[in-house]
């Protein structure tokens, strides 16, 4: 039976020419695209952040779900956005095992199979430096326009549908390391409550005041999916706290953020998520301001009217997230600056 890297293990990225031979001519391995923006990683030794046996698909209409994977990890590794014209959402890379080596002192153990590494013959011209790039963006005929290919976008060509009710995910979720045992309890208690509330047998209520009451048991926040108080169509609010990287911030309260949202959870068309409500009280560095980020559904660059923050550390955790609970991506939220206040 192979070895499989877990969280904590450390690795070494294969050498550029080896990762190479991995490729197709399409510049992927299993459908899983190797970007430009890994080269920089090659023969360094980094640490294992999660199994990637799992990751949310974004680039179909919600409800969102979730993909299975076979054979890749997250290392401490996220896209710059320099070959996908500056994109600034900073995702977890995905990373193939036959592109690393496990290290364990100064040996080094491959974890990859001799014929996922080996040269890919036939009537196709082998992978380069140089495809990698032309592959991360075309010209779109229709409109003129760059269209991106990432690994967001084309996840589904690297993955198989993974429905939320298969528990199997679950076990793998903790048995890799990604979980422990007490968040893939309290995971299972946020989801049999809100399930229940939503069931329409007239539960909700009571449900949601039990959930707040006695909360503090799994060490979780209040019932985190609660409507904002705004009707929907009317104006919501806005700060202009022109928030830097390195400066200090607090969020508000989720009582407070309520009344900055509408009843579909909105300011100014960005979605507050249950997501986010962990955080909130809590204080944090501001890690960039973010314009513009690609699609997934699309491909294309989308630039924000209103340019948010993302902070340093705080990343979706995947506990409240219907249909791909404990999803390993980890991405950064966005932050609009009235959801925050400064610290001196």
């Amino acid at each position: 039976m192979r070895e499989r890297l877990k969280p904590g293990d450390w690795i070494e990225v294969r050498s550029r020419d080896e990762i190479l031979k991995t490729l197709d001519a399409d510049g992927t391995l299993e459908g899983m695209i190797f970007m430009p923006e890994m080269l920089q990683f090659c023969g360094r030794r980094l640490r294992v952040e999660k199994s990637a046996h799992k990751t949310c698909d974004y680039t179909t209409p919600p409800p969102f779900v979730s993909r299975r994977i076979e054979g890749a990890v997250m290392l401490e590794t996220r896209c710059d956005g320099s070959a996908h014209g500056g994109c600034q959402a900073g995702c977890t890379l995905l990373w193939k095992e036959a592109w690393l080596k496990k290290a364990d002192g100064d040996a080094l153990a491959s974890v990859a199979t001799t014929a996922s590494v080996q040269i890919r013959r036939g009537d196709r011209a082998p992978c380069s430096e140089k495809v990698l790039w032309e592959r991360a963006q075309v010209t779109d005929p229709a409109d003129g326009l760059p269209r991106y290919f990432c690994q967001a976008t084309e996840i589904r060509k690297a993955s198989e549908p993974l429905a939320w009710w298969d528990l199997r995910q679950y076990v793998q979720d903790y048995s890799s390391g990604n979980v422990t045992l007490r968040q893939l309890v309290s995971g299972l208690v946020y989801s049999t409550f809100y399930h229940l509330s939503q069931a329409g047998i007239g539960l909700g209520p009571a449900l949601r005041w039990f959930y707040n009451t006695f909360h503090w048991v799994w060490r979780g926040p209040k019932f985190p999916r609660n409507p904002g108080l705004i009707p929907e169509g009317s104006p919501t609010p806005s700060a202009a706290l022109d928030l830097q990287p390195g400066q200090t911030v607090r969020v508000k309260s989720h009582d407070e953020i309520l009344k900055t949202i509408t009843t579909l959870n909105r300011n100014r068309g960005m979605f507050w998520d249950a997501e986010l409500v962990p955080y909130c009280g809590g204080t944090y560095k501001v890690l960039r301001r973010v314009n513009r980020t690609i699609s997934e559904p699309t491909g294309k660059m989308v630039e924000m009217k209103t340019a948010s923050v993302v902070l340093d550390n705080v990343v979706c955790q995947a506990k409240y997230s219907s249909c791909r609970m404990f999803c390993p991506r980890a991405m950064y939220p966005y932050w609009r600056e009235i959801w925050l206040e400064r610290v001196d």
